[in-house]
């Protein structure tokens, strides 16, 4: 048997169901119909020696989807088709073939041996092409691949086409759809529009061959008594449809069709099981409504063992501007709000949660991007497993980008999910404007910046506070002779702030004075760093000693309250950042030398970082500076970070802070990743030993994370993963933990290939929040590419 005709007819065997052992074919030749085919992306790659006029294979050239070259590789002796039609308005078509042989009664043209017709985008090759002068039609015969002009490529032995290239009747086909899956029939025609009707069919997305070349049955199929594929729509529809599973017919599926340009069709999707201690058994569906290429509804329905149901929808648009969506839930049913879940706290309302999102872009300069998360009550989305977060953030914000100037005019508001703080002291900030500008002309050498930025706090019960300021900003970066990098730095800044409600403040330190107060602020810093480069060890090393002096005048920082610059503390990231507080409220003032180093070493393979640093302050020490920071008194800690990679395959990062004093560890940060995509493990750990009780955003801290993945048999996987609370009521007083208490773990088992994804997972959450208890949720999930597939 012809090569190329055992693998198309291997792979209309595998998807039709009807056995393919007599075939034979070899798992080490390349399979035309592999990954490359199925997915419309990538290349199918063949073997060294052997002959590609022997593959029916989409060429490179296809699968690129070049629309200048559609024939295969070993055709470049073919000279360019002529024009698609001629002056007359007739289909013009070029051919080469090893034999061409006329018979004269019959008015019968035949080509045999490697014949390839061409024209315009389609092109056709088989064994042999006859064509007749009376009836205008032409037959082809012989592992023939038909390449239509959108790129889907038709297999079969034999097909009639038209004078105008165009393909009639076939039998024992099979299509390869250039943006995947593929149908296979005993019969079929295409029509003078393109669209082609089979008989007896079977639809796939999944791959045919394992990456080796072996034969592998689609994990699922569909199989019809009649599929319509119409290329102008995208959409193959079927009549009689079966859905089925590893060979295993599982579930009819009327009216179904699939589109293959990755678009969704209206329809129901795959529904999800969920089992958890608050809901009981919840099934869910959605049915998926296509309202046109640029916009679509998705409504879904929950039923639950224990509460009542609940809906949901998301509306989703493209617009000429941008795209925003829409998504609410709703419900009614009872509710607890604080800790105890006792039954004779809850109350029976309407529950839901709404979070809309968009960006739009009116011009090149001019954005606009914002959302908004409201929920009815704390503990809705916990309940409900949509969302573990402890706060929800809206926002709004108006952008204006330019080469040398910015401007953000926004608002931000947040509702609290925590039932221990009251909605009533959440801040609300509105407006918050930023204005900066990056002068063209250089000023003595150097760049100057200016800024604009006011800012509004707004709280129903609470300190409210504003806030405007004005700054200017002087750079400039030189290289000198020996190879420093040296950069100067000055900066002006006056700021104008007012306050009321500052009693309402239970830390005194991020008060400030009531009513009106100003401040000036001016600082010189100078930074230098020397890269020494040489080779090591079969690789490169750059280490990078630098030394920093930044001088500000005292700034009367307590008499102005603080908004957004509380969660200080020394670490690499800020070690040499001219003010280290976190945002505007507060200015490092005084004089201070920092010093440290950078050292990375590359070496085919691997990475090697680390940087160690700490500062020294010539005046006394800082107020504003809560003791275990790290910075309160005149020499700081020591900060580092150290990072190792080794290609893809493993990843080490560690931060750290160790007390000057006695070296004790105060910051302690450990990520790690090893393992390749499929089977790897993760674990994280962090511990804040900073013994500061005066201030809350500052407090101990200890949490360890892990997660881990392990593939088997191809495409199974088993994982889990935990987090859990280290920290113990010598840390955090407020807290009960022993020092060890889980937050939540997670195991399950998958498989995933291609074109399927189902699984099984159970968590635990250890944690009770209102309506939301601790207990076991248990979920089964399965998808389908090009099916509801998620």
């Amino acid at each position: 048997m012809h090569p190329g005709r055992a693998r198309y007819a291997s792979t209309i065997a595998q998807l039709l169901g009807t056995g393919c052992a007599a075939l034979a074919l070899v798992c080490a030749a390349p399979a035309w119909a592999q990954d490359g085919a199925a997915t419309g992306a990538g290349t199918t790659e063949q073997p060294e020696g052997e002959d590609p006029s022997d593959l029916p294979a989409p060429s490179e050239a296809v699968m690129e989807q070049r629309e200048d070259e559609v024939l295969v590789s070993d055709e470049t002796d073919i000279p360019p088709p002529p024009p698609e039609f001629n002056e007359a308005g007739e289909r013009q078509i070029a051919f080469a073939a090893d034999i061409l042989s006329y018979d004269s009664e019959a008015e019968v043209t035949t080509a045999e041996g490697n014949v390839v017709l061409r024209s315009g985008d389609r092109s056709l090759r088989a064994d042999s092409v006859s064509w007749s002068e009376r009836t205008g039609v032409i037959v082809a015969s012989g592992n023939v691949r038909f390449v239509d002009e959108d790129g889907n490529q038709l297999y079969t032995e034999r097909v009639e086409l038209t004078d105008q290239f165009e393909a009639g009747a076939m039998e024992d086909l099979l299509l390869a759809l250039r943006q995947g899956g593929r149908l296979a029939a005993n019969r079929g025609v295409r029509e003078s529009d393109g669209t082609i009707l089979l008989e007896q069919a079977a639809y796939s997305a999944c791959a045919v061959t394992t990456p080796a070349g072996c034969d592998k049955d689609p994990s699922w199929r569909i199989t019809a008594d009649r599929v319509t594929y119409d290329p102008a729509e995208a959409k193959v529809k079927f009549q009689g449809a079966y859905l089925e599973l590893f060979g295993a017919r599982i579930v009819p599926l009327p009216g179904l069709s699939v589109r293959t340009d990755d678009g969704g069709v209206s329809g129901f999707l795959v529904p999800d099981i969920r089992v958890s201690e608050s809901n009981g058994l919840e099934v869910s569906g959605s049915y998926y409504l296509r309202m046109a290429d640029n916009k679509d509804l998705t409504l879904s329905a929950y039923l639950f063992s224990k509460t009542t149901p609940m809906v949901s929808g998301q509306w989703r648009h493209l617009t000429d501007k941008g795209a925003y969506q829409i998504t609410g839930y709703a419900t009614h049913s009872r509710r607890i709000s604080d800790f105890t879940g006792l039954t004779n706290n809850s109350e029976a309302d309407p529950r839901g949660y709404l979070f809309a999102n968009g960006r739009f872009q009116f011009t090149p300069e001019w954005s606009l991007t914002g959302s908004v998360r409201l929920a009815s009550d704390k503990t809705f989305l916990r309940r409900y497993d949509i969302s573990r977060d402890d706060r929800l953030r809206s926002m709004v914000d108006l952008e204006r980008i330019d080469r040398t100037s910015y401007l953000s005019i926004a608002g931000w508001a947040t509702q609290t999910l925590r039932l221990n703080q009251d909605q009533n002291q959440v801040p609300v900030a509105l407006p918050v404007v930023d204005w900066r500008r990056r002068l063209d002309d250089p000023l003595a050498g150097g760049q100057v910046e200016l800024q604009l930025n006011s800012l509004a706090i707004i709280r129903k019960l609470g300190q409210e506070t504003e806030r405007a300021f004005a700054k200017a900003e002087w750079s400039r970066r030189t290289i000198t002779g020996l190879g420093q990098m040296v950069t100067l730095t000055g900066l002006l800044r006056g700021d104008i702030y007012h306050s009321d409600g500052n009693e309402f403040n239970e830390t005194a330190a991020y008060r400030g004075n009531p009513g009106w107060e100003t401040r000036g602020v001016a600082l010189g810093a100078i930074d230098v760093e020397w890269p020494l480069v040489g080779e090591i060890f079969g690789g490169e090393q750059v280490l990078t000693p630098r030394a920093q002096l930044v001088v500000t005048p005292d700034i009367k920082n307590l008499a102005i309250p603080n908004e957004d610059a509380r969660a200080i503390d020394l670490e690499d990231s800020n070690l040499f950042a001219l003010n280290r507080f976190p945002g505007y409220d507060r200015i490092e003032d005084g004089a201070r030398v920092t010093y440290g180093f950078d050292y990375k070493l590359r070496r085919p393979g691997w990475e090697f970082f680390t940087t160690l640093g700490q500062s020294y302050r010539l005046d006394n020490d800082r107020d504003i500076l809560p003791d275990g920071t790290g910075l309160s008194e005149k020499v700081s800690d020591f900060v580092g970070r150290t990072e190792i990679r080794y290609r893809d395959f493993l990843k080490l990062a560690h931060r750290y802070r160790l007390d000057k004093d006695n070296f004790a560890v105060r910051r302690n940060e450990f990520d790690a990743t090893i393992g390749s995509s499929r089977t790897y493990a993760e674990i994280g750990y962090l511990r804040l030993n900073r013994n500061i009780t005066s201030v809350e955003d500052l407090q101990d801290r200890e949490e360890l994370r892990a997660a881990v993945r392990v593939a088997f048999a191809d495409y199974w996987s088993v994982f889990g993963s935990g987090v859990f609370n280290l920290t113990d009521r010598e840390e955090d007083p407020t807290l009960s933990s022993d020092g060890f208490q889980p937050i939540r773990t997670r195991l399950g088992v998958a498989y995933q290939d291609d074109c399927l994804e189902m699984g099984a997972t159970w968590r635990r959450d250890y944690l009770s929040a209102g309506d939301a208890r601790r207990g076991d949720t248990f979920q089964l999930y399965f998808s389908l590419k090009n099916l509801g597939f998620r």
